[in-house]
Formats: C-alpha cells, structure tokens, sequence
C-alpha cells in the first residue's frame, strides 16, 4: 500500500496545501496593513483564498480599528427589565422581544445590576417568592472606547456574551453583544427569528404585528395594507423610509409615515432588513 505522505505521491508534489500557498504569498514580509491586504486581494485573485475566506480575514484586521461605541445599542435603544418586575411581566417582555439576555436595572438605566439570561426562567416554578435578583448573572462593563478585536478575546475568555457599553463619566452609553462584534468580522448573521429566505416578505409576527421585508415593493405593500404610497422615487418600503428619514433608522427606532408606523426589527449601519408593521384595522392576514 502505498504512502499517502510520501513525497513522490503525483497529488502532495502538484498541489501545494492552502497553508503552504497562503505562506508563500506572505513570505514577502508586508510592511502595513495596505500591502498585507494588497497580499490577500492578490491571493484570491489567484484562487490562493475564496471570496468568503478574503472577507472575513479583511473582518478581522478592520475591528481592530472599531470601536465599542460605533456598534453598540444605545442606551435608549437598550430592552432592559427592572430588578423590582414580577415574573408575569418578564416573561412577557421576553415573549414581545425574543431576545436570549437582558440588562436588569435598579430603578435607572444608570444603574445595572446585573444580566438575566432568558433561558433561567425555564427553572422557575412559580410565580410566589419569585424576585429577579436571585436570577442574575454577573454584568460586564466596559468603556465606550474598547475596539472590538479586545473584545472577542475577553467575550471568548470569560464567556460571556453581552456586555454594558459606560461612557467617561461611567453612564451607561449602550450594550454590546458577542454577536454584534461577530457580525462586524463575518458579516450578518441570521437566527430562528429573522425571516427565512425562502419566507414571503409579508408575515405575522409572534407579536400581532407584521414583519415586513425592506425589500418588499411598495406596490405590494399598498395592496397588502390598503395605503397608497407613491412609488414614482421608491420601489422598496426600505427605501421609502430611508427617503422619509435621509439616514439608516436605528435598531427598534418607529418611523411614522403618512399615519402608518413601522418599526425596525433589523438593521446595521448601512442597510434596513426587517420591519414590524401593524395589520389593517378591519382585515384579518394581509396576505
């Protein structure tokens, strides 16, 4: 049987290992972060590194210049409960965000007290001698300032997966999570509650309301809501609200337009993904 290692085999002596490809490429010692990436775009040229590959590797060396505080949700954005909350209102309020961690605070956002991991509920039994105090898990602060690629190390480190955003006077400026700074190297990332892509771009939400795609043509969305926005400028509710606003809305920021409000449900820095949008009032599914 032959030598799968062997040097003489037709396969290792043709086509080199990406490690060793990748090495090559690298052993001209770049002098900057310029010519490293020059280096890497040059790689994928020559199919050394694939286009996701180059990507998350160009993720990677540019969160070393992001910071907590060009991510981060802000501090009126943030979904917090309050440590004085019975168990019936938390519930609730994971129910309406679907969110996995919250922020507890005494009183003021000011004042954090700790993290309430969704999942911990699960082990509560009723709602007599509940208090929320028992349940938290210990918050992470950390200055507005810290780049992101210190971040994954500690978020990796104590595993931990959110953390609280202070500004200089120690404020709470905002909250960050793991998959905030994750998104930022490998970009978007979907879980069970985005849409699918194989979903329709109008769907009920859990909540009562509709998601809404921001792809979703404002044709259809006139026939599905019985509004009558113009699409003479706008081809996409995304873009009818970008145009209303003349900026990215942020994360759970309401847009009224013309006596209809949409909340964002998703968005990053550079584009809307999902809406929520009340039903008409006199029809059952849009759809």
């Amino acid at each position: 049987m032959a030598n799968p290692h062997s040097s003489t085999g037709k396969a290792s002596s043709t086509v080199p290992g990406f490690f060793e490809r990748l090495s090559s490429m690298l052993l001209r010692e770049p002098e900057d972060r310029q010519q490293l990436m020059r280096l890497l775009q040059s790689a994928h040229q020559r199919n050394l590194l694939d286009a996701d590959a180059l990507s998350i590797t160009e993720g990677a060396l540019a969160a070393s210049d992001v910071t907590a505080r060009e991510v981060m949700v802000p501090r009126q954005l943030m979904e917090v409960v309050d440590v004085g909350d019975s168990l019936a209102t938390v519930i609730a309020q994971v129910n309406r965000t679907a969110h996995s961690r919250f922020p507890v605070v005494d009183g003021s956002r000011d004042n954090v007290v700790g993290i309430l991991l969704a999942k911990d509920l699960l082990r509560v039994r009723r709602e007599d001698g509940f208090t929320l105090r028992d349940w938290l898990r210990p918050a992470v602060f950390i200055p507005e300032f810290k780049r992101l690629d210190g971040l994954l190390r500690e978020f990796r480190v104590s595993r931990n997966h959110m953390a609280i955003v202070i500004d200089e006077y120690a404020g709470i400026a905002g909250l960050l999570t793991i998959e905030d700074v994750l998104e930022q190297i490998v970009g978007e990332i979907e879980d069970e509650y985005d849409f699918d892509e194989a979903d329709g771009n109008i769907e009920l939400d859990h909540s009562g309301l509709y998601r809404i795609k921001a792809q979703t043509t404002v044709a259809d969305f006139n026939a599905a809501f019985g509004t009558t926005f113009s699409d003479d400028k706008c081809v996409s509710v995304g873009g009818l609200i970008l145009r209303e606003l003349g900026r990215v809305p942020l994360f759970n920021e309401t847009v009224a337009i013309d006596g209809t409000e949409f909340q964002v449900l998703r968005a990053d820095s550079r584009r809307i993904y999902t809406l929520l949008v009340a039903g008409p009032p006199d029809a059952g599914d849009p759809r």
